[in-house]
């Protein structure tokens, strides 16, 4: 079986899943990019990013309660997965791989 990849956004998505917990839910997410990370998105690329996710196995989702703020309309939550979690362990630990190349970050200890 191939080795599986993640997007630039897909590992923004699933980062953020991994780290709001039970607020992790399509809205809320985005906000968190527009507010953390000042990159404007849209909130149709971050639902199709999560369904995208939750297909490959990262994450799954849940239906929380409805409330009056949302006209009785239901928030799918996502939590990741220990295969989600898998993935964004091996992605860091290449990164910093691939960081601890870079000459001027060797020869000045960073």
């Amino acid at each position: 079986m191939p080795k599986e990849f993640l997007g630039e956004f897909e590992e923004l998505i699933l980062t953020l899943v991994a780290a709001m917990q039970e607020e992790a839910y399509g809205a809320a997410i985005g906000e968190e990019i527009e507010t953390k990370l000042k990159r404007e998105v849209n909130l149709s690329a971050v639902h199709v990013t999560l369904y995208r996710l939750e297909d490959k196995g990262y994450v799954k989702s849940s239906f929380g309660g409805g409330t009056k703020e949302r006209g009785g309309r239901r928030k799918r939550i996502y939590t990741i997965t220990s295969a989600g979690m898998a993935m964004l362990r091996s992605m860091k630990e290449v990164r910093l791989d691939l960081w601890k190349m870079v000459p001027q970050l060797k020869a000045s200890g960073i």
